[in-house]
């Protein structure tokens, strides 16, 4: 038992200082990266070790009971027999000790968990307020164009049709005249049109615009609720396929 005993406080407090590590590790500055593989493994040691006292308090409550029932049958029992079922009681007492010690271990991973959960979630929300920034200030800046625009675009198109050549005015008789070449304006006019929208699409295609807060080692919010989620399931005892 007193090796049991070692073994389980040796597993207690090396999660304890896994987790601590982890509760003095400071948050670096920019997006936050926490590393999920490592929470959702000490996540799964710590369940274990919760395992094994369980286990080993079950064991030990079971052989201080029949050593209980054999000084009981005893007509006198030795010094011996009173100081074993005294041993056996301290180590009672210590396998329940770390069990509480494990308990709390867990409480204080399941903290550092959701609050890997809480900060990426606030940086997200930070994200999401700059976009919303953005696409007000880009909002406003569309509503002055699309104002100018049509204030001057109708009257500088009309102006820019009647000062063309193929049309033409005699002061004297005070009549106006179209040139029978005017269907090459629209010959030349039409096809430059949808080229240049052509090119503008291709060129969207081949540089899509950056994305607000993507970094190149992003894991995505897909991969945070998945690792986090997981990690949590294992603590509060659900299972994870």
């Amino acid at each position: 038992m007193e090796e049991i005993a070692q073994l389980q406080d040796v597993s207690v407090w090396t999660i304890r200082d896994r987790v601590r590590e982890m509760e003095t590790r400071r948050t670096p500055a920019g997006k936050p990266n926490p590393n999920y593989r490592d929470l959702h493994d000490i996540a799964r040691h710590a369940i274990h070790v919760i395992e094994t006292l369980d286990v080993a308090g079950k064991t030990m409550g079971s052989v201080l009971a029949e050593h209980q029932d054999f000084m009981t049958s005893s007509t006198e029992p030795s010094h011996v027999s009173k100081d074993i079922h005294r041993r056996l009681l301290f180590f009672e007492h210590l396998l329940l000790s770390l069990r509480h010690r494990s308990a709390s271990n867990k409480e204080r991973l399941l903290n550092e968990i959701h609050l890997a959960y809480n900060t990426v979630a606030q940086y997200d929300s930070g994200i999401s307020v700059k976009i919303g920034q953005a696409a007000q200030s880009d909002s406003a800046a569309m509503k002055m164009v699309a104002f100018v625009t049509l204030t001057f675009l109708p009257p500088t198109f009309i102006s820019a049709i009647f000062s063309m050549s193929f049309f033409s005015y005699d002061a004297d008789s005070g009549h106006w005249s179209v040139s029978e070449k005017l269907w090459l304006y629209w010959v030349f006019a039409i096809p430059t049109t949808l080229a240049t929208s052509l090119l503008w699409f291709l060129w969207r295609q081949a540089h899509p615009p950056a994305l607000v807060g993507t970094e190149s080692e992003d894991t995505g919010v897909a991969d945070v609720k998945s690792g986090l989620s997981r990690s949590i399931k294992l603590l509060t005892g659900g299972t994870v396929a």
